[in-house]
């Protein structure tokens, strides 16, 4: 009986093994499925012998990838993008405290292979600016501004003190389209008073009007200078070093009324204080004493980027004439509606008010992320 009892159980060992066996050659056998569909898919044919393995076949040669072309709707973050923290006054002070930018961008040629979509760097906030590099002539469109990249793939784009939170840019070369989304950092902006402005700057009757109404157009003349030039690559300096007044973008209260945002920065000096030219650029318009304005000088830094003074009781350069950085372009003084002697320094991309402040921290920065690598 024991021994009988030893050959069963010595027979059960052994069906186990065999069984035990069989699962583990079917786990090997089976192929893991590449995907859910294929595993739920049967093969077309089955054969009861297993086929011999087709022999390799040799790839063919890769073919030339097509020009890369991005639909309209394409977002590329930008590359290098440095943040950038902005209050309600980005500058405060005096102007002689500020750090010196950093040595100019140098214009270069676009790298082979370089695409369509751009590398940017600056501020994207309420009243800054970027810039961009592309493929050099590229159409770029904002908003309702069109303009081409320059020879080496250059573009400013500024972004105006109400700037909505999402502005698209699009590019195009050709058959190629790119675009980008910059997301504009929004800022807040504080309620000044000034009294004293004598009454007929505030309420000017229809004959002062219609004097605003005729320099106006001798303005816009001023702000339409479109030079063929790169003076936005230099590294910007504050025209004047002093005491900061009065901050950009703040809504004005002028002897008790409300007036439109103060689009400039003031700097309390002295009348007589030399103005120097912040960076390069083509003398767009001179006006020695216009009603609200007083003394007025434009500078043309190329792309729709226009440098304003105004208040001045001199201008020392004329309409066309070339200037570089640093150069003395007129002097301080207290013309126009102005309660005393102080530089109002103003900016404008195309249709959009900037902030200087901000276009010296902006041009800074895209200088950092644009700068060729050093060899």
């Amino acid at each position: 009986m024991a021994g009988a009892e030893r050959g069963e159980q010595s027979l059960m060992r052994l069906r186990l093994l065999a069984a035990l066996v069989g699962l583990t050659l079917g786990a090997c056998s089976t192929p893991a499925p590449l995907n859910e569909a294929a595993a739920q898919t049967p093969p077309a044919t089955q054969s009861a012998s297993p086929s011999p393995a087709p022999a390799p076949v040799p790839a063919a040669p890769a073919a030339p990838a097509p020009p890369m072309v991005v639909p309209p709707s394409g977002v590329r973050p930008v590359v290098g993008y440095p943040p950038i923290s902005i209050g309600s006054e980005p500058i405060s002070g005096n102007t002689s405290t500020l750090p010196v930018p950093a040595s100019p961008v140098v214009a270069h040629a676009a790298a082979p292979g370089q695409g369509l979509l751009p590398v940017c760097g600056g501020a994207a906030v309420q009243g800054g600016l970027v810039v961009c590099r592309t493929l050099p002539g590229a159409n770029v469109v904002v908003g309702t501004q069109s303009l081409a990249a320059d020879a080496a793939g250059f573009v400013v784009i500024g972004f105006d003190r109400d700037a909505p939170a999402l502005e698209t840019v699009t590019f195009q070369l050709g058959s190629q389209l790119a675009s980008h989304s910059f997301e504009i950092t929004p800022r807040t902006f504080r309620t000044t008073s000034v009294d004293g402005v004598p009454q007929r700057n505030v309420t000017p009757d229809p004959e002062q009007q219609a004097r605003i109404a005729r320099e106006r157009v001798l303005i816009n003349e001023g702000y339409a200078s479109r030079a063929d030039i790169s003076g936005y690559l230099d590294a910007f300096i504050w025209p004047v070093e002093g005491r900061i007044s009065s901050a950009w973008g703040a809504q004005r209260i002028i002897n008790g009324a409300a007036a439109r945002p103060h689009y400039g920065i003031d700097i309390a000096v002295p009348t007589g204080t030399p103005i120097r030219a912040p960076a390069g650029g083509v003398v767009s318009l001179v006006q020695p004493d216009l009603f609200q304005e007083g003394g007025l000088l434009m500078i043309d830094h190329g792309q729709g980027l226009i440098s304003v003074y105004l208040h001045m009781s001199r201008q020392d350069v004329v309409v066309g004439q070339r200037v570089t950085q640093g150069e003395v372009v007129g002097a301080v003084g207290a013309t126009g509606r102005a309660t005393g002697p102080h530089l109002c320094w103003r900016m404008k991309w195309r249709d959009r008010f900037l902030d200087p402040s901000l276009a010296i921290q902006g041009l800074a920065l895209a200088r950092q992320t644009l700068a060729p690598a050093q060899q």
